[in-house]
């Protein structure tokens, strides 16, 4: 098999990817590394599609370089799926060009099990349809190093290579840096509660063992003030019912209705019986 593909990159960039193992298996499509690193970044799974047959082997590929413009592939894998197997070797040789550099592909590979079934037109096609997309990676790969490359060698950016300084980040202000204001409901704040020391009273003894109450400190009538007026505890405030407009409305009770019917038919029968005396009344006077 022999295949062809031009990338529009520098052969030298081309060569800087080739180079390192672990890039040139983030250009395999369909590649997924194995979790041990020894087997070498170029270990894993690797799905094929060929016509309307997809064939997932497991295996490993080795790449060495000859010279600067040749480098060969060997590479063996198994169905994971299956008992067959396939055997692949292939060299790539880098031609410059206008623009860019010429990959070319040559090479063969045996396989048995199920891919000995396939069709060989559609196993051609395959084959280069997975160069194509190493070559494009393989471009994207070189070509983002290259230019990470020239925007370090710039005029005034150091040489190429070198990694520039990062400037210190500036240090955030920490939220455990700011003033925290007092609470709205200390006892000890001058205003509205300031009226509290109206409640204090003269010690006449103090208490063994005690320090010396500070100064503006409330005594603990202040503080039962404090507490009935300002509010209550969290436990009272979740088992009292609430207070003032925000109380329920109670609902009307069935006792109401109850004494309302009660005095409604005596009513009526004392009107009907007044109304009964004044006819018989009447009568006797005509």
């Amino acid at each position: 098999m022999e295949h062809q593909v031009f990338v529009p990159v520098p052969a030298q960039d081309v060569r800087a990817v080739l180079r390192d193992p672990a890039r040139v298996a983030r250009c395999v499509p369909g590649l997924q590394q194995d979790a041990d690193t020894a087997s070498g970044p170029l270990a894993g799974r690797l799905k094929v599609r060929v016509g309307g047959h997809t064939v997932t082997y497991r295996g490993a590929l080795a790449l060495t370089e000859r010279d600067p413009d040749h480098f060969a592939a060997q590479g063996e894998g198994a169905e994971v799926r299956g008992s067959g197997a396939v055997t692949l070797a292939l060299v790539l040789r880098l031609v410059p060009h206008d623009g860019g550099t010429l990959l070319e592909f040559s090479g063969g590979a045996t396989a048995d099990g199920r891919a000995a079934a396939f069709d060989p037109a559609a196993t051609a096609t395959a084959a280069g349809r997975l160069l194509d997309r190493f070559a494009a990676n393989l471009a994207g790969a070189a070509g983002t190093a290259g230019e990470a490359a020239a925007g370090t060698g710039q005029d005034g950016a150091g040489p190429a290579g070198a990694v520039p300084p990062v400037p210190p980040a500036p240090s955030a202000p920490s939220v455990f840096d700011a003033e925290v204001p007092p609470p709205s409901l200390d006892p000890f704040l001058e205003g509205e509660f300031a009226d509290f020391a109206a409640f204090a009273e003269p010690e006449e003894e103090e208490t063994p063992g005690a320090g010396p109450a500070g100064p503006g400190r409330p005594p603990a009538e202040a503080a039962h003030a404090r507490r009935t007026m300002i509010g209550r505890s969290a436990e009272e405030v979740d088992h009292a019912p609430p207070r003032g407009r925000y109380a329920p409305v109670p609902a009307p009770s069935a006792s109401d209705g109850g004494n309302g019917l009660r005095w409604i038919a005596p009513a009526a029968a004392l009107a009907l019986a007044s109304a009964v005396v004044v006819g018989r009344a009447l009568r006797r006077r005509r």
